[in-house]
């Protein structure tokens, strides 16, 4: 690497540190999460304007490799952040309202998904037929939890029945989305890993009675001073990258390695470092890595080339976002809950965001998807996680959420609510699904 290109690469993280600050507080000010408007403003800075000049002047061809490698490593870091923020033994403390709903805001996009690649199938070249319908169905299936828990905190309503619901909700559809897209890849990736996917069941029991355990006693002997010491962060940062590295290495790709680090971190005598391991990493990852995963990923998507009959397909791909998700509304009203509530959880359960764009991604990189569906896809995200806030605030205002709000008595819930604001929730996560938080 020369001279220029070390200045190349630092002029081109500085362009995205400032495009990521100003399309997110443009978005902030338009009532909009900041990972829209730093996602739009990736997809500005590729080919959709002016042919990517922008793009080609800003981030020279040369050192697009580098910001690809800066982006992975900001992906696996969310990855891990998701992954701790996933409760699995929250799960079994719901009730048969929560599974419902969150069987149905998965399994009918899902199913509707398939349909939808069938369709689409002959149309988009791919390299696996069953990747690509699978793929799309996971693609309408999924929600994102991060974005929605920062939604929820930024309304306030994470104190009403309907936040934490929705909270709950969408902890198990990641899951199940999560595993489904696991299954997808693995049956992608047989033919050229050959032998190496049989790895995984041993990978996931290491990681159960092995790596779990080893982390409990690492937090136990940190937990005293409540500080996050260097030595651990070393530790976590050490086993969130050998993990990633070795499902890449198996096929199954690094996201995944990454996310089930992230479910094994303890929670026990740990939330205080834990907390503060999330604000350190988080802050990072969001302000740089996450900001180049998202320019990136703007390379590929040329919205100008949306048009004549791909409008149709885009149109089409909507209905099917949106209505699929719109049957968590019925779910919730067989549960017996309001018209208001029920049309808040479908709302909610169409936010997308972020995870959406990495599977997107990891869809380009398998060549399950083409470019051009690839762009549909991509502005079908930004679309569905836009409309959540502006129907949010019709169905559940201001005035509502004081009245549905419930106070918090402990001082234990005061920080809950705190720790969910700054969008940090593992360390609240299991009083708020299991409803101990009143």
């Amino acid at each position: 690497m020369t001279s220029n290109h070390v200045a190349g690469l630092l002029f081109s993280l500085a362009a995205i540190v400032v495009t990521a600050w100003l399309f997110g507080a443009i978005a902030r000010k338009l009532g909009q999460p900041a990972v829209i408007g730093e996602i739009a403003g990736g997809i500005l800075m590729g080919p959709t304007l002016f042919g990517g000049a922008i793009s080609n002047f800003l981030f020279p061809t040369d050192i697009r490799p580098i910001l690809g490698m800066l982006a992975g490593v900001g992906v696996a870091i969310f990855m891990f952040l998701v992954g701790v923020e996933t409760e699995p033994g929250a799960v079994k403390e719901q009730g048969g309202t929560t599974l419902a709903v969150s069987l149905t805001s998965v399994i009918l996009p899902f199913g509707l998904g398939i349909c939808l690649a069938l369709y689409l199938l002959p149309r988009h070249p791919t390299h696996s037929r069953v990747g690509f319908i699978l793929m799309i169905g996971i693609v309408m299936s999924v929600t994102a939890f991060p974005v929605l828990a920062r939604i929820l905190a930024d309304r306030d309503m994470i104190r009403t029945q309907v936040g934490r619901l929705a909270v709950a909700c969408a902890a198990i559809a990641d899951l199940i989305a999560w595993s489904l897209l696991a299954v997808a890849v693995a049956l992608m990736g047989i033919n050229r890993t050959e032998w190496r996917i049989l790895l995984l069941v041993p990978y996931i029991a290491v990681m159960i009675w092995v790596v779990r355990p080893l982390l409990k006693r690492v937090a136990k002997s940190h937990a005293a001073s409540g500080e996050l010491t260097v030595q651990t962060l070393a530790a976590t940062l050490t086993g969130l990258l050998a993990s990633a590295g070795f499902t890449e290495w198996i096929g199954l790709h690094y996201i995944f390695g990454a996310f089930l680090f992230g479910i094994a971190m303890p929670r026990e005598n740990a939330a205080d470092p834990l907390s503060e391991l999330q604000d350190k990493m988080g802050k990072f990852c969001s302000v740089l890595l996450l900001p180049a995963f998202f320019i990136v990923a703007g390379f590929t998507v040329n919205l100008s080339s949306i048009k004549g009959a791909a409008l149709g397909e885009l149109g089409l791909i909507l209905l099917v976002a949106v209505g699929g998700k719109f049957g968590t509304f019925f779910a919730a009203r067989l549960a017996h809950l309001s018209v208001r509530d029920s049309g808040a959880l479908a709302a909610l359960s169409n936010t997308r965001g972020l995870t959406e764009l990495i599977i997107l991604t990891l869809g380009l990189k398998l060549g399950v998807f083409d470019t051009s569906l690839y762009s549909m896809l991509v502005l079908m995200a930004v679309i569905t996680t836009a409309m959540t806030c502006p129907i949010l605030q019709l169905i559940y205002p201001a005035r509502v959420i004081e009245e549905n709000a419930q106070p918090v008595r402990i001082e234990e819930d005061v920080q809950d609510v705190r720790q969910v604001s700054r969008g940090r929730v593992p360390a609240a996560f299991s009083r708020l699904l299991s409803g101990q938080l009143r």
